[in-house]
């Protein structure tokens, strides 16, 4: 079946069934085996084992890097990732012939469920990433009927390394965060990452910060919240940390975003009882 990759502008040579699946983005690896189909990947990316159950799959590679050599032991029938930072690597395997498909990254929650009907489609799943969208969708309802009344105001900021980050209306994070009963800060911005301006943050004085970090790169959070004088508010603000933890990532958006989505709920209801 010849497939065109409108994201990579490339057609490729899909198998009526893929079974030498090659994935390299973790929030895909972990909805084909929620899918019941992780029977069919042969290897995953350095992240995809914090969101599977435990395997013996081997790493083909990460965000910016693969393995060819070993996609010559494998020979792939599909190589999966996503745009954004891995659009250059899905570019440079496609001109080498392999099997390469990028699902684009989602702007918003009915993006990430858009992908989960493309990834249906690619696998020749339809109907098992139906089923598993239509649990998904119920999950959701099922979070924005249990939000706390006292919604807080909350502040996102995503490090990674020197690249301080917080989000705007376009990306799937603020969903997450408006679907467990939280009203982003910056919720009204166009844009999806951008570089904060701390003093635009002092004035909003929100109620919750919400941090995300990755072990490569640590943050001193308190530290960080002393630097800046937000330890002086008052009343102080709620801190919630997230990390690469499944439950916790913020950043993923694999089906594990649900046990995010009630984690994240959680804290929102225990400063609407706890915080005024």
């Amino acid at each position: 079946m010849r497939v065109f990759c409108e994201t990579l502008g490339v057609d490729i040579d899909l198998a009526e069934r893929p079974q030498r699946i090659v994935c390299l983005a973790s929030s895909l690896t972990e909805t084909i085996f929620e899918m019941g189909c992780g029977h069919r990947v042969a290897a995953i990316s350095a992240y995809c084992s914090r969101y599977i159950p435990a395997n013996n799959l081997p790493v083909a590679g990460d965000y910016l890097r693969a393995d060819e050599a070993m996609f010559q032991q494998i020979k792939p029938d599909l190589i999966l990732l996503t745009t954004g930072i891995q659009r250059t690597l899905g570019i440079r395997l496609a001109q080498a012939g392999y099997p390469v498909y990028a699902l684009p990254l989602p702007s918003s929650i009915s993006g990430v469920m858009e992908n989960l009907n493309l990834l249906g489609g690619l696998l020749n799943e339809v109907e098992s990433a139906r089923r598993l969208r239509q649990r998904w969708e119920q999950q959701f309802q099922t979070l924005y009927l249990s939000a706390p009344l006292r919604r807080p105001r909350v502040y996102i900021e995503l490090w990674f390394g020197k690249h301080m980050r917080t989000v705007g209306a376009l990306s799937f994070i603020h969903d997450l965060v408006e679907a467990a009963g939280g009203d982003n800060i910056f919720g009204r911005d166009r844009r999806a990452y951008f570089t904060p301006d701390l003093a635009q943050v002092e004035m909003a004085r929100p109620d919750v910060l919400l941090f995300h970090t990755e072990p490569e790169y640590p943050v001193d959070i308190a530290a960080l919240i002393e630097e800046r004088g937000w330890h002086r508010w008052n009343p102080a603000p709620y801190v919630v940390a997230g990390s690469v933890q499944k439950g916790q990532n913020i950043i993923h958006e694999g089906p594990s975003m649900m046990e995010t989505a009630t984690w994240l709920q959680g804290h929102f209801h225990f400063w609407a009882r706890h915080y005024r």
